[in-house]
């Protein structure tokens, strides 16, 4: 996957394209996918980097919801078992098994609890997991050996998935290179072509060479998010706001706080949200919350009432009492809700996707969440189909391969996340001075995995590599902090960068990084 080369393809056609997608997080990835797995000209537009906005941002789940359950929304929850079976099958190194406890302190908390995880589990049909069950105090406590105990009575496990956010994004945009579609990050979309009122295309600025240009494209999808209105109101600068954003932030702590391999589901918060404490790459990810908000950064910023939230409810749970100064990352990312009429909370609002079709043929989708990404994808571009005419062609996705996609686990556990390219990656780094080296003593990266992300996964900034590629920023912020240097060298050797833009690049992560320092992040 090279920018270079796309870049070049796109300048250079002069037929439209069969669909132009706006935005490269979990929905515009899996749009394009979808449409080019179909046979369809696709063109894929990121105005940042490949899920550099609320897609690298969850809370790691790939799950049916139990809350959602709780909420009556069964269909969604139907749905979103299903798609969680499908992304254990089409993309095993980065979706696998995880177990969830659910620690009991109250006598009816069990039986309410055991009846609802096993309807989860008859939900899940054939793509089930592991069955749900009561556990013991002692097996509650042995599973679960940093839980407060006082008042713990038993617990109840259940089963659902785990993933790496980013890193799937990073291969979606690989499979949709594999067959034979285009994406481009640092390409922003800044206007719409209109002939007869009907959208024809975009205008489109490249954010690192500034060259403008007219892309033209039988269907336009919009599919950015939290930026859903902005690109609607290029289309209709009159139109009702849609979306009504939610925000929500985890802190990561170190394992010590949580060693056992399953994760903590805490069912009863006082924002109406249950509570994660999930194991994920050595470290524990505690959240999540749920504001609502009218900002919409590039970078959102948690607020200093999350963080008592999540730091309250942390030593709630946890004996260790973690404090502020025990948190190595704080993250927040905006989720693109729907509004409903008559909600009174963002946490009211339906986790659903939706789709628009516009009087002028720009078709929207938004909502949803990363589990059902594919399921959303397959009905946009069904949407599509309609909207211009063209005969069906079937959905591929429900059993494509993602790119990489294998169970073989390398020595080197932590290239798990590179699946089919791990020897690849290896291979690569024997050749390099260094290459196995670690970048820093905290986290397991090695140097070589700068030179294979700028080589092959479309890195072109010291963040892409540190946020997105590895997962350092999000682990451990000082610590990336710290690896800056290091990679803004190897990139430079990679790219051309002189001293100036080496040093650019390490001023402008380390002034992203500090806003994953908790001690930076209140306002």
């Amino acid at each position: 996957m090279n920018r270079e080369r796309i870049l070049d393809k796109v300048v250079s056609r002069t037929k439209p394209w069969d669909l132009v997608v706006i935005g490269g997080g979990a929905t515009g990835l899996g749009v394009a996918l979808d449409a080019a797995s179909r046979g369809y000209q696709t063109l894929l537009l990121e105005q940042h980097d490949f899920a550099k906005g609320t897609s690298s941002r969850s809370t790691k789940l790939v799950h049916g919801g139990i809350r959602y359950l709780k909420q009556g929304n069964v269909g969604l929850v139907m749905e979103a078992l299903k798609e969680r079976g499908r992304l254990c099958v089409n993309a095993p190194h980065l979706v696998h098994h995880l177990s969830f406890v659910v620690p009991v302190y109250t006598w009816w908390e069990g039986p309410f609890y055991g009846v609802g995880m096993r309807i989860y589990d008859r939900m899940a049909g054939e793509l089930g997991l592991k069955p749900s069950k009561a556990l013991s105090l002692e097996e509650t406590r042995k599973r679960l050996p940093t839980i407060e105990p006082e008042g713990l009575r038993r617990g109840v496990i259940y089963y659902d998935g785990q993933f790496d956010d980013a890193r799937l994004a990073v291969s979606l945009a690989r499979t949709i290179d594999d067959v034979g579609g285009c994406a481009l990050n640092y390409m922003r979309v800044v206007g719409l072509i209109k002939e007869q009122g009907v959208t024809a295309g975009v205008r489109i600025r490249d954010e690192e060479g500034g060259k403008e240009l007219e892309v033209r494209a039988r269907v336009v999808v919009n599919a950015t998010g939290v930026y859903t209105d902005e690109v609607r109101k290029l289309d209709d600068p009159d139109m009702a706001p849609l979306i009504a954003a939610s925000q929500g932030t985890h802190i990561v702590l170190p394992r010590s706080f949580h060693p056992g391999d399953s994760a903590i589901m805490i069912p009863h918060t006082a924002d109406g949200r249950v509570l994660f404490a999930v194991p994920w790459h050595d470290h524990v990810i505690v959240g999540t919350t749920d504001v609502a908000m009218t900002d919409i950064p590039l970078e959102p910023r948690p607020l200093q009432e999350e963080l008592d939230f999540l730091l309250g409810h942390s030593s709630k749970y946890l004996t260790g009492d973690p404090t502020a100064s025990d948190v190595l990352s704080v993250f927040s990312g905006l989720r693109p809700l729907v509004k409903g009429e008559g909600a009174e909370s963002t946490a009211a609002l339906s986790r659903d996707h939706t789709i628009l079709v516009a009087q002028s043929g720009l078709i929207t989708v938004t909502g949803g969440k990363w589990t059902t990404y594919r399921k959303m994808a397959e009905d946009t571009v069904n949407q599509a189909e309609l909207l211009a005419g063209w005969e069906e062609r079937p959905c591929r996705t429900a059993t494509l391969a993602i790119h990489g996609a294998t169970d073989v686990v390398p020595a080197a556990r932590h290239l798990q996340v590179y699946g089919g390219d791990a020897p690849a990656l290896m291979a690569l780094a024997d050749e390099q001075p260094g290459g196995r080296e670690s970048l820093h003593p905290a986290l397991p990266y090695w140097r070589s995995e700068v030179i294979w992300a700028v080589r092959h996964e479309m890195a072109r900034s010291v963040e892409d590599v540190l946020a997105r590629r590895t997962r350092a920023l999000f682990l451990n912020a000082q610590a990336a902090i710290d690896m800056a240097p290091m990679v803004a060298e190897l990139m430079a050797g990679e790219m051309g960068w002189d001293a100036g833009r080496r040093k650019e690049q390490i001023r402008r992560f380390t002034q992203v990084a500090q806003g994953y320092l908790i001690s930076t992040r209140t306002r």
